[in-house]
């Protein structure tokens, strides 16, 4: 394979013959200045930054302003296009966009960059007006050609059709005559009771590929000449490089050079497997003076001192401390500890540079920021944004990972580029142990609890306490750290949340689901607790809390109601239930757990109702929520990241940060509330409420509450 097999520029893509639609896509609060595109009326036109192509072989292709790394943009944004176009599914496929251009330099996310499970609820109105744009053009030039009236054509699964006539065409013999058409000034959307598409389980775009091998990731990236990087890294976070001894890794068959970088020590090869034998020959004495050097149990005790000290107030309703000092109450308290956790995903961090005769530098890789990906690079390069090309590459998972501000990853990979001349293209990579040891992690947490309950076994005040990093770096309130807690779903009269930011060399990074992580697993746990002191039904309590007609309490019903809530069980299993709103989403779940062989939680069966709006693709959806529960139950019973003796990083691989097993993985039903508000996400908020579910059954079974995770290191232990 040869780099030119795989390599799709903006200037080649639309070079093509055939209809292009472009659809302008600028968030309303970006200004002018920010966007580099004029506010409108003359000038410059709008830049274009999702298109819809179809070709005259009778192809549409859609492409993708979010990165496709398993979750379903490239089939949920072909889907509203198609659904518009009117197309046949058998047409429809779907790529990466370029990100070529001033609008995706300076502000990728929400654009081409995908995070917070945005990518339907960004795109649905804009490309389903592409479709219909589409549509529209292809309408007009048949009109044109058969000369009669454009009301009396139709579209049709593929097909553009005049009945009198009998005349009808497939797309591609019309996308050049469309091509010529002037594009509406505004275009009327399907109501959606006329949906075909939408609503619909179509197969992902991706998979085939997939499957046969032949999608192609970064790492499939080989052209001639190809030079390896890896990069040895301190296992002291905030460590720097003292000295360091490379003539043994010199001696290495292949390794081509080694290089002081600000993130360590690079070590050039002419394959991989040279390179990390280089790496391992290496002596490097690392300076530990600005590191972190505390234990996890150490950063635990700094945290819970935090707890007595006055915090950055989230939320405060009513009276709380008032309340906390009436008579006759009962009072509940719990303190919970999460750990760090990286994101683990299948394909750890890679990079391609490839440098053109023209000094400008191709980079390939799978950016979910591709635009921030560009400026890094360009500045460490020393070259006009316009000279670095960022070719979005199918991704093997992400979880937050490759979603970062500032580009940490892209200013490592680029540097390391910089620093051996760029002569020969060069792929940049890390290990899985890089990956599981390389910070960025979702960040430790603590959490007070303190509940109030009333003679009549009313819930009347809740006070939580919330100590971690701060994602955002802010030093006021970081509402990520926050979500889920302060914006608390049940009506209690009197409500008090704080929070407390801490400061520590080790980089944090929103994880799967971002703060609700930690709050929902603390906020379904506590109210869990609370409703049991006083003998009410995890569900009909929770449903008294809430308001009556909420998503909440809809899909919490739905739960319920899917597992046959009440009904009689199997000897030595408990079921627990959570329901939790994240990212637009609504999700409630019942987990069924019993106590295994070794003494471990086992989760036989869990039922998810899932309230995320306009179900785009019931297939999608379904397999996201299957795949959050796993990776959620993965988290909560198994996954830390813990520092040890003097700071140093104890795990470094699957053997020792694991992933639930396939025999782990419980049977999973998934229900989709039918609703007619607009999509929200459906990646992160599968996540959230597996862990309280299952903690809450596991309380019941062993009458012990989760007050540390995960739940098995501590049951081991």
């Amino acid at each position: 394979m040869t780099i030119h097999d795989i390599k799709t520029s903006r200037r080649g893509f639309l070079a093509g013959t055939g209809l292009i639609i472009g659809v302008a896509i600028a968030p309303k609060f970006l200004s002018a200045a920010q966007t580099g595109v004029p506010a409108g009326g003359s000038g410059e036109l709008r830049p274009l930054n999702a298109f819809v192509k179809i070709g005259t072989d009778d192809t549409v292709t859609v492409l993708s302003k979010h990165i496709e790394f398993g979750q379903g943009p490239f089939t949920g944004l072909a889907t509203l296009v198609a659904e518009e176009l009117n197309a046949d599914w058998s047409q429809m496929r779907a790529v990466h966009s370029p990100t070529d251009n001033k609008i995706y330099a300076n502000l990728a996310f929400g654009l081409q960059g995908t995070g917070g499970s945005s990518s339907i609820a960004n795109a649905y109105e804009q490309m389903r007006k592409a479709g219909a744009t589409a549509k529209a053009m292809l309408v007009a030039a048949a009109a044109e050609e058969w000369k009669v009236p454009v009301a009396e054509i139709t579209v049709e699964k593929g097909r553009v059709k005049h009945a009198s006539s009998g005349k009808e065409s497939d797309f591609g013999a019309l996308a050049d005559s469309a091509a010529r058409q002037t594009p509406p000034a505004d275009v009327k959307l399907k109501d959606p009771k006329d949906f075909v598409l939408i609503g619909t389980e179509l197969p992902k775009l991706d998979t085939q590929g997939k499957i046969n091998g032949t999608a192609i990731f970064t790492l499939d990236i080989t052209p001639d000449n190809l030079l390896v990087a890896v990069v040895a890294h301190p296992k002291h976070f905030g460590a720097t490089v003292k000295t360091f001894d490379d003539g043994e890794a010199r001696k290495v068959m292949g390794v081509v050079d080694v290089k002081q970088i600000p993130q360590g020590v690079a070590v050039y090869a002419d394959n991989t497997f040279a390179a990390l034998k280089g790496r391992d020959a290496l002596k490097v004495e690392w300076d530990l003076a600005k590191a972190e050097t505390r234990s996890s149990q150490e950063l635990a005790a700094e945290y819970i001192r935090h707890f007595g000290e006055p915090g950055l107030e989230a939320a405060n309703t009513g009276n709380v401390d008032e309340a906390f000092r009436k008579e006759g109450l009962q009072t509940v308290e719990a303190e919970i500890v999460f750990p760090f956790l990286a994101h683990a995903p299948m394909e750890p961090l890679d990079a391609v540079f490839i440098k053109a005769a023209d000094g400008s530098v191709d980079i390939y890789n799978g950016a979910q920021f591709p635009g921030f990906d560009q400026q890094v690079a360009a500045k460490i390069l020393g070259l006009d944004e316009k000279k670095v090309r960022v070719n979005t590459q199918l991704a093997g998972g992400s979880f937050g990972r490759k979603a970062q501000f500032g580009s940490p990853y892209m200013q490592e990979a680029a540097t390391t580029y910089a620093a051996i001349g760029g002569d020969r293209p060069l792929k940049h990579m890390w290990t899985r142990e890089d990956d599981i040891q390389g910070g960025f992690y979702r960040p430790m947490y603590a959490h007070k609890m303190r509940g109030a309950i009333d003679a009549e076994g009313h819930i009347t005040a809740w006070e939580q306490i919330i100590v971690g990093q701060s994602i955002m770096a802010k030093a006021d309130l970081d509402q990520t750290s926050v979500e889920g807690a302060s914006n608390l779903p049940y009506q209690i009269p009197n409500l008090k949340v704080t929070s407390h930011n801490i400061v520590l060399p080790i980089p944090p990074l929103w994880w799967r689901s971002v703060g609700h992580t930690h709050t929902g697993f603390a906020v379904e746990t506590f109210v869990d607790e609370l409703l049991a002191r006083v003998g009410r039904d995890p569900v009909e309590g929770r449903l008294a809390l809430l308001d009556k007609g909420s998503r909440h309490a809809g899909v919490l019903r739905k739960a319920a109601e899917m597992a046959d809530w009440g009904s009689t069980l199997p000897d030595g299993r408990a079921r627990g239930v959570a329901v939790v709103e994240s990212f637009g989403s609504f999700v409630g779940q019942v987990a069924e757990v019993s106590v295994g062989s070794d003494g471990a939680p086992r989760v036989h069966k869990v039922w998810c109702a899932v309230d995320c709006g306009v179900a785009v693709n019931p297939n999608i959806i379904k397999a996201q929520m299957e795949g959050g529960i796993g990776y959620g139950l993965g988290a909560v019973l198994f996954d830390a990241v813990t520092l040890g003796q003097g700071g140093r990083i104890v795990q470094s691989n699957f053997h020792d940060y694991r992933s639930i097993r396939i025999n782990e993985m419980p049977d999973v039903a998934v229900e989709i509330i039918k609703s007619a508000e607009k999509p929200t996400g459906v990646g992160e908020p599968g996540v959230p409420p597996i862990g309280p579910a299952v903690a809450n059954a596991w309380r019941k079974l062993t009458g012990t509450p989760v007050r540390q995770l995960p739940i098995v290191s501590v049951i081991s232990s």
